[in-house]
């Protein structure tokens, strides 16, 4: 047995933090913790959330807080078209009228709820079939895989013009075609990680023991399959909002009197060759931001979830 020394002085200092139980190389950091921890170093990550933060708290509360018209155009003909910024049109009016800044925020609010929750569609849908194939494996794998590669060889972009053209364009379908049709490319990610982790020691102690295999799907599949997950689900939020963006920009985004920031960009377009360049620099500058910051924080997320940079 150690006698431990009547006088803590002669004990060296990593000792004596020892004796009164305060070696904080013994502390286990929470697994939250470090993840929050490897996030917050990513200076350009958390520059990219207080960003979407800013605009999302203004695109859902400017409306309220700077009403402007922006559903009935005939208000506006009291309005100068075209109006260049003032002290009443920060950002001037369109060529219908509509004050600038409350229709980037107004349209804002559709191409971000759009984008999430059709985001949101793509990656839930993505990451199950994606584990399902691979895990599974055999015939399974074989079929699925091969129906997704007959998907992934149609333009995707000409597939959403020839269903909005043949079913419409309401909200509710602009999310469901763009949410059902985004997750080809992420299932065979999702898929690779499933091939990856159903063949490693611990998922076939789990098999041999008698573990169902929806088991260890949840248990072992998912758990280790989460840094790349995180990491789809934002660039699908992202891509969500350039394929809505883009159909605005065809003339085929949300119908009047909604709009989105394609529906704008397209707009603008028409009228920055006037000189009118308040009409699209302050709109562009916004949704490059916007896409990018996302793509940052993507990169940030998939760091922290990324198993081998956590302490154990």
């Amino acid at each position: 047995m150690t006698r431990l020394p009547q006088d803590l002085d002669q004990v060296p200092a990593q000792d004596a933090q020892r004796v009164h139980g305060t070696d904080t190389s013994d502390v286990i950091v929470p697994m939250w913790r470090q993840r929050l921890r490897i996030f917050t170093h990513n200076k350009l990550a958390i520059a990219s959330v207080l960003f979407l933060l800013l605009i999302s708290a203004a695109c859902y509360l400017v409306p309220w807080l700077h009403p402007t018209n922006q559903t009935n155009q005939a208000i506006t003909f009291g309005t100068q078209w075209n109006a260049p910024p003032s002290s009443h049109h920060w950002l001037g009016t369109d060529s219908s009228g509509f004050d600038e800044l409350g229709r980037i925020f107004y349209g804002g609010e559709y191409s971000l709820s759009l984008g999430f929750l059709a985001g949101t569609i793509t990656i839930f849908v993505g990451t199950m079939y994606g584990m399902i194939s691979g895990f599974v494996g055999g015939l399974t794998d074989t079929l699925m895989m091969r129906l997704l590669d007959a998907f992934l060889s149609i333009p995707y972009i000409f597939l959403l013009l020839t269903l909005i053209t043949i079913f419409g364009r309401t909200t509710g379908f602009l999310i469901t075609v763009i949410g059902l049709t985004g997750w080809w490319g992420n299932a065979r990610i999702i898929r690779g990680d499933a091939l990856l982790i159903r063949n490693l020691e611990y998922s076939q102690a789990s098999t041999s023991m008698g573990a169902r295999k929806l088991h260890i799907i949840r248990r072992h599949v998912f758990p280790n399959s989460i840094s790349n997950i995180v990491t789809v689900a934002t660039f699908s939020v992202a891509d969500a909002i350039l394929f809505l963006s883009a159909l605005g920009f065809l003339g085929l985004g949300i119908q009047t009197p909604q709009t989105d920031w394609g529906t704008m960009l397209q707009a603008g377009t028409s009228q920055v060759q006037n000189g009118f360049w308040w009409e699209i620099f302050p709109l562009a500058t916004i949704f490059i931001l916007v896409v990018v910051s996302i793509n940052y924080i993507g990169d940030a997320l998939r760091d922290s979830f990324e198993v081998r940079l956590i302490e154990r």
